[in-house]
């Protein structure tokens, strides 16, 4: 099966997904949370460096739990991280 390359915007969100968990994570370890949610530690590092720009929402979902954040909530750390948009002339 052949993967179809994923776009510019796509890998910025995933960029944009890991930034807000690494906050989200603030000081507890990767492998605090890794465990807590009941994925590997390697999983939760390829999100939050961007490597894996398209994780299932049920992982991102069992790291929101093991993180006591909704998934709304990251959603909005997420638009909060973006850069802020050139508004029209």
């Amino acid at each position: 099966m052949v993967r179809v390359p994923l776009t510019a915007e796509q890998v910025e969100r995933g960029r944009i997904l890991g930034k807000a968990l690494r906050s989200a994570r603030g000081d507890r370890t990767m492998v605090e949370v890794a465990s807590s949610a009941g994925v590997s530690v390697e999983a939760l590092r390829k999100i939050e460096t961007g490597r894996s720009p398209s994780p299932e929402f049920f992982t991102v979902a069992q790291i929101c739990a093991a993180l006591g954040i909704s998934t709304v909530m990251l959603v909005t750390t997420g638009r909060s991280a973006r850069a802020p948009q050139a508004s029209p002339a």
